[in-house]
């Protein structure tokens, strides 16, 4: 999609029963009539065209193989091994376009002992250390509210592929890009990663808190919540003018991070039995222009709603071919020499199969027809 919102001609190749399993992922749906669209697809699948072809068919194989013939890049998210079955592996495609990118999204890799294993997001969040960092101290290990491991990976992905784009145009040559689900988490441990590898320090779960830095945590309000960031000494010192607390700042308990960081838990119950005095609205007002970090923990409503959100025109209003206007969220980079745009809804079940057939692959209408009649899209 990030390629599509970028320019690109994305067509996306889906089983002719049934199409991407994301079609059925809910409710919510998106309705008109007798026609519904899961609010799960719509999100990922803005600029595409979508086409149908049976690939276990050798009708749909040529198909295949008759778009690699022209397309710059290839993406897939098989069993390594299970294209190579069907004819439509890297080293059997690279000979039909010796400047095909493919590139190849897998749960763990192409090879080691686990590449033949399924991937799923929550699965790897479990095995490559997220969830073990992740929910309260005392609690269990929780995931995060989103499949952070599937974006994070497609984050990865989408970078390779330009790069891999760029060396194109200095060797001439494609390649095969391997990217994992596991490989891609560990690397976004980040820190937490650094820590073990140098410091040989087992990590533990600290809520919204930071290991290293005190005060960085989530704090409960008389109302609700609010989120606080003090990064440094300085910003500690505007905090604790704000709340009206300086005398902490002499404290030598608190004065430098280290030493906070070695007094959180005192430090922590003094600031919360402060800010549970008054609502998070008065807090608000109250750090307004301090100079340091913080926030209210809005729902996904207010996040929508946020004055930040609506200046910079995040969400877009679509037509979509069977469900009508949608509002969907737009790309978050803007260009200054250039536009992204939604220029295509995300797209019905095989909508654009006959377009693309005629137009990219100039098969005539018999021949469609001909796949069509017997299968194989």
């Amino acid at each position: 999609m990030m390629l599509g919102d970028l320019g690109a001609d994305v067509i996306k190749v889906e089983n002719p029963k049934g199409g991407d399993d994301t079609r059925a992922w809910g409710p919510p749906f998106a309705t008109s009539g007798d026609h519904s669209e899961s609010a799960y697809f719509l999100c990922v699948n803005r600029n595409k065209r979508s086409m149908t072809v049976n690939m276990k068919s050798s009708g749909g194989r040529k198909v295949i193989e008759d778009l690699v013939r022209d397309c710059d890049v290839l993406v897939e998210n098989y069993l390594p091994g299970k294209l190579e079955k069907m004819g439509l592996g890297y080293a059997q495609l690279q000979k039909i376009n010796p400047k095909l990118i493919y590139a190849s999204i897998t749960g763990y890799g192409q090879t080691g002992p686990y590449a033949d294993r399924p991937g799923y997001d929550v699965i790897i969040e479990a095995e490559a250390g997220l969830m073990h960092i992740t929910g309260e101290k005392e609690g269990t290990p929780v995931k995060v509210g989103v499949a952070i491991t599937d974006l994070t990976t497609g984050l990865y992905a989408h970078s390779a592929i330009l790069a891999a784009l760029i060396q194109r145009g200095v060797t001439g040559r494609g390649q095969q890009i391997d990217c994992s689900l596991i490989e891609s988490q560990v690397a976004s441990l980040a820190n937490i990663a650094s820590n073990y590898l140098v410091g040989q320090q087992e990590a533990t779960r600290h809520g919204t808190a930071h290991p290293s830095i005190v005060p960085y945590q989530v704090f409960p309000t008389a109302d609700s919540f609010v989120m606080i960031a003090a990064g440094n000494d300085g910003q500690f010192v505007k905090l604790c003018d704000r709340l009206g607390l300086s005398e902490l700042t002499q404290d030598l308990r608190f004065q430098r991070n280290r030493d906070r960081v070695q007094h959180r838990q005192e430090l922590i119950q003094i600031l919360q039995d402060r800010l549970q005095q008054h609502s998070t609205t008065h807090w608000l007002d109250q750090l307004n222009g301090a100079g340091f970090p913080y926030a209210p923990i809005n729902n996904i409503q207010q996040t929508f709603e946020h004055p930040q959100i609506v200046a910079r025109g995040l969400v877009h209003d679509v037509v979509h071919e069977t469900v009508g206007h949608i509002k969907v969220v737009g790309p978050p980079v803007k260009f200054s020499e250039a536009t992204t745009a939604i220029r295509l809804p995300p797209p019905v079940l095989g909508a654009h199969t006959r377009e693309i057939l005629s137009t990219v692959l100039h098969y005539s209408d018999a021949h469609i027809d001909q796949l069509v009649s017997e299968g194989f899209i």
